[in-house]
């Protein structure tokens, strides 16, 4: 996701480890477009983990409507980069959609958790490995209309190991993973979660590998 953000001009790239939100003043939002009308909300099913409803919801110049929405955490990742461009990944599988790909590491943000101490303590939980420092990156929704989770994204380099993975059910095979190896790992249906990294940084070369 970080390296699809930077190729479309998202995020851009400050020397070797640092990022930003471009400034484009130029783009401004229409003042012109209005906002739905939420009349209420009933609750068809929740749990610690999923919350489904329906919303009565009126847009615009439209009948009003009940719309299903669901509910889920809010997510932190780390992207962690050495100084040659590879990523800290893991290869596992997920049962949902019954296929093995890489990811990067990043959990739930617990209560009264920071986003960004949820993404050092999933690295160190699912890697072993925890880096020096953290950045935030960018905040999005991966399902925007229909389901309603934040996922926070942040970079890191120099990541130290610590000791082994203790989270047992989310770690995988830990690898480094080339950056410019990301858009061929998708087209070979490898690279799935949208919090992964997602295309590759101008100028790289790429390898079909990984290592360590």
């Amino acid at each position: 996701m970080l390296a699809r953000l930077i190729a479309e001009g998202v995020v851009e790239v400050h020397g070797r480890s640092s990022y930003r939100v471009p400034d484009r003043s130029v783009t401004e939002a229409s003042a012109d477009v209005e906002s739905c009308q939420i009349h209420g909300e009933r609750t068809l099913y929740d749990n610690p983990w999923v919350k489904l409803s329906l919303v009565d919801v009126e847009p615009p110049g439209v009948e009003r409507f009940e719309h299903h929405v669901v509910k889920l955490h809010h997510v932190a990742i780390a992207a962690v980069i050495d100084d040659q461009d590879w990523a800290l990944m893991m290869w596992r599988y997920r049962f949902v959609p019954d296929a093995f790909g890489w990811e990067l590491p990043g959990g739930i943000v617990d209560p009264g958790e920071e986003p960004l101490q949820t993404a050092l303590r999933e690295g160190e939980e699912e890697t072993g490995r925890r880096p020096d420092a953290l950045q935030h990156v960018v905040t999005y929704q991966p399902m925007v209309g229909m389901v309603d989770s934040p996922h926070e994204i942040f970079v890191g380099h120099a990541a130290k190991l610590v000791g082994e993975p203790t989270d047992l059910e989310e770690a995988g095979h830990i690898a480094w993973v080339l950056l410019s190896d990301i858009p061929w790992l998708m087209a070979r249906g490898q690279c799935r979660r949208t919090g992964s990294l997602h295309a590759r940084r101008p100028g790289q070369r790429g390898r079909r590998d990984a290592r360590r």
